[in-house]
């Protein structure tokens, strides 16, 4: 890993998320790694839960939900700009982009990710 790093937003996006998201990769260390996320105008994610990692979100514009569960502990915010959520580890979560824009977050996820087979789909309350 380099001293330092640096990074532009990337114009398109990198990969599709297993929850239908589309993923800027930022910059990441040894602890964790940044993204951009965006989910269409109108659109509702699959809802996941993640294996190994957590994740705060910072949501950066548009409007929407985040349903998130744990054990018995269940709850819906809502989301815009400036709002900041919280996804420990195991957390089952669905969100979707309710206002006439696309929905956009960084996200922290703390460890890296680690690729593919990390998110695992569970049952939501929204079909996506």
């Amino acid at each position: 890993m380099k001293l330092f790093d640096t990074k532009q937003l990337p114009t398109t996006r990198d990969v599709v998320a297993a929850d239908g998201s589309d993923v800027r990769v930022l910059l990441g260390l040894r602890g964790g790694g940044l993204a951009h996320f965006t989910l269409a105008a109108g659109h509702t994610s699959i809802a996941v839960a993640h294996r190994t990692v957590e994740e705060i979100w910072f949501v950066l514009s548009g409007r929407g939900q985040m349903w998130r569960k744990q054990d018995a502990h269940e709850e819906i915010v809502e989301l815009a700009s400036g709002v900041c959520v919280t996804l420990p580890l195991g957390t089952h979560f669905q969100f979707r982009a309710t206002g006439g824009e696309p929905l956009a977050a960084v996200a922290v996820t703390m460890p890296p990710w680690p690729g593919e087979g990390e998110a695992y789909e569970v049952p939501g309350p929204w079909a996506p």
